[in-house]
């Protein structure tokens, strides 16, 4: 029979396996075969395409991830043979493992867990694939009661299930010792690695948490425990040492070292104060925005932040995002002594978006051609009413402050618009020393949007022109599209590879048509703008977090909450160091001198600690030459250098926006 493998066409014998076709190239853990991954150990069809897939390509390390998952559930069910399986998918970095037990997972657990692990990956069960009717399935696995769920087809809202059950033939894999004895088995869609001997030492587990059945409080609760495997210890070693450095680098440390930010309990979780030296960094950021908005057209506005149910009614908040908005407060009403209503209240709600007041303040008198594009701009602050257990710092909270803006412009303005908004967006991230992006754009969900397919089709059609046009990758997000347009999203790689979502630009022909939004064209005629929805950092909280963790802390000279701190060598020098301090100040420096009764080795420690970019320090040489000596963040020194210069290379850094 004639197949292609990789592209060449050969001949082969029926029956001709995966692993036929791939003995000799170990890093080969899955085939696809006309698009669709397959076990090695099924038999190539005739006619088909096949690929080689390896464990280090996307598809690959899924399988190989997915696999792990399947030993941790046979080692769980080793230790405890009365703990029952949820489901078990690959997710980015690794894979989890649902469980119904009668008591959580300790840290012991786990290292009780893998070390059972171990003794499966080196027996080499081999990962066995069988086809079973529904009812087979369902005679099989009775005892697990989760797994018969899903294959009653009732799988809505449990995330993973995919991997378990879906469209087609339902496959159970059996873990088979080399002498034919089937040591575990799941219902599983596959494919996996031909062997457990295939995952060697790549994985670990890293932690347990409590996680309901298919997300609702309602079902039962559950263990889940969080692994990693990669292939091999030293792509898992580095792994370890990314998420390592990342600890080092969390915003929510960060903040309480550095006295930037905290959550006090007396206000509520996901609701931010910033302290002193952190509004210093929050109004730097914003100030230098609010600059380069008015250089770029943007007009600033400001509105409340609770309105009237109506306006959310009018907007589609209400029917599409009500879930995400805080309850309601009612106002407004009057009784009588008797407690008769005599005039109804109202329904107000703090706002989740600023665009429906936007559209209020574009309505608010005619609008002529000449006018567009308008841009407005806002910082407006939303509450949004996240889940305790997704609030997280200050990238997921429940009350920020958007850099809002909203542009109306006309059919034959859109692109331009488009593309000068991509272009500003891009240029203000680099400013602030973001320089690794890619676009992603997401597209209509049928069942959560509203308009016609022509409008969708137009929208997707001129921000996919757009993206494509920027020379930046363009990664599809099918679905992932707001209710009323699609959006180009842009993505930011920070210093040590992690991705982040940045600014979002949206396209919508739906709420302009929802407000009745009209402007009078050249020959007179009410016509609708297009409106474009803009937030540049997403939030200033979340742009605040992301920052500080890309920094380490170390912000750059104009972000730096202290941007230099003078230290005599001895008291004798205060005053020369002071009078230099007033200069730096005349000139806008944020600069201390520390006249504390520390130790000059301690005040040196303190200010690096406090990853201050500049340190003037000053003694008896220097005094007298009028100089002083430089020390940066990583401890090198330059020795008596001339006030004036110092003054001067400090306001250059500042100026130029510098990292030292």
């Amino acid at each position: 029979m004639t197949v292609t493998i990789d592209g060449v066409e050969r001949e082969l014998e029926p029956g001709t396996t995966g692993t036929d076709l791939f003995a000799d190239r170990r890093d080969v853990v899955v085939m696809r075969v006309d698009g669709a991954l397959w076990d090695l150990a099924r038999e190539v069809p005739a006619a088909a395409a096949v690929e080689a897939v390896t464990v280090s390509e996307p598809d690959g390390l899924m399988v190989l991830r997915h696999s792990t998952a399947h030993v941790l559930a046979q080692a769980v069910q080793q230790v405890n043979p009365d703990a029952k399986l949820g489901v078990g998918p690959p997710i980015e970095n690794g894979f989890y493992y649902d469980f119904d037990v009668a008591q959580p997972f300790t840290p012991e657990d786990l290292k009780a867990l893998e070390k059972a692990m171990q003794r499966i990956v080196k027996e080499g069960q081999s990962f066995v694939r069988r086809e079973v009717t529904r009812e087979q399935a369902l005679a099989e696995l009775a005892h697990e009661p989760f797994k018969c769920e899903l294959l009653t087809h009732d799988t809505e809202g449990a995330e993973g299930a995919s991997v378990e059950i879906g469209e087609g033939d339902i496959t159970i894999y059996d873990n088979v010792r080399r002498g034919g004895e089937v040591a575990w088995k799941d219902l599983c869609r596959g494919p996996h690695v031909p062997s457990t001997r295939v995952l060697q030492n790549g994985w670990s587990l890293m932690r347990s948490a409590a996680a309901y059945w298919k997300g609702s409080e309602k079902n039962p609760q559950l263990q889940r425990v969080y692994g990693t495997a990669w292939p091999s210890k030293e792509e898992l070693t580095a792994y370890k040492e990314r998420l390592a450095e990342a600890e080092r680098r969390d915003h929510r440390r960060l903040g309480v070292e550095m006295d930037l930010f905290s959550f006090p309990d007396e206000i509520g979780s996901g609701l931010a104060v910033f302290h002193p030296k952190g509004g210093v960094v929050r109004m730097e950021m914003e100030a230098y925005s609010r600059r380069r908005h008015v250089e770029e057209g943007y007009e600033f506005v400001y509105t409340p932040h609770a309105t009237k149910a109506q306006l959310f009614q009018t907007s589609g908040h209400l029917d599409w995002y009500a879930d995400g908005m805080y309850p309601p407060m009612h106002m407004d009403e009057e009784r009588d002594v008797a407690g008769n209503v005599t005039k109804q209240g109202q329904d107000y709600y703090l706002k989740p978006m600023n665009c429906p007041m936007h559209n209020l303040i574009f309505r608010s008198r005619g609008r002529s051609y000449r006018e567009l594009p308008l841009r407005l701009f806002e910082f407006g602050t939303v509450y949004r009413n996240e889940k305790s257990g997704v609030v997280h710092g200050l990238t997921r909270a429940r009350g920020f402050t958007q850099d809002d803006a909203h542009i109306y412009c006309t059919r034959e303005q859109m692109k331009d618009e488009l593309t000068t908004t991509l272009n500003f967006v891009l240029g203000l991230l680099k400013d602030y020393g973001l320089e690794d992006f890619y676009l992603e754009l997401s597209t209509r969900n049928p069942e959560k949007s509203v308009g016609s397919d022509e409008i969708w089709e137009e929208a997707t059609a001129t921000l996919r022109e757009v993206g494509l046009e920027s020379g930046l990758e363009l990664v599809p997000d099918p679905g992932g599209a707001a209710f009323y347009g699609p959006k180009i999203s842009v993505q930011a790689r920070d210093a040590i590879g992690r991705t982040w979502q940045m600014s979002t630009i949206q396209l919508d022909f739906n709420l302009p048509e929802r407000f009745e939004l009209e402007y009078t064209a050249p020959d007179n005629s009410r016509q609708r703008p297009v409106m474009i929805h803009r937030a540049l950092f997403g939030s200033i909280e979340r742009f605040f977090a992301i920052l500080t963790e890309h920094y380490a802390g170390q912000f750059p000279v104009w972000l730096a909450p202290v941007q230099v701190r003078a230290i005599p060598v001895a008291e004798a020098f205060d005053g020369y160091l002071q009078d230099i301090a007033a200069r730096l100040r005349a000139k806008g420096v944020r600069v201390e001198v520390d006249t504390s009764d520390e130790r000059f080795p301690k005040k040196i420690r303190t200010a690096s600690k406090e990853k201050i970019p500049f340190v003037l320090i000053a003694g008896g040489d220097d005094a007298d030459a009028g100089a002083v000596s430089f020390r940066f963040r990583d401890g090198s020194q330059d020795n008596q250098v001339p006030v004036d210069e110092a003054i001067d290379r400090v306001v250059a850094a500042i100026e130029t926006r510098a990292q030292v």
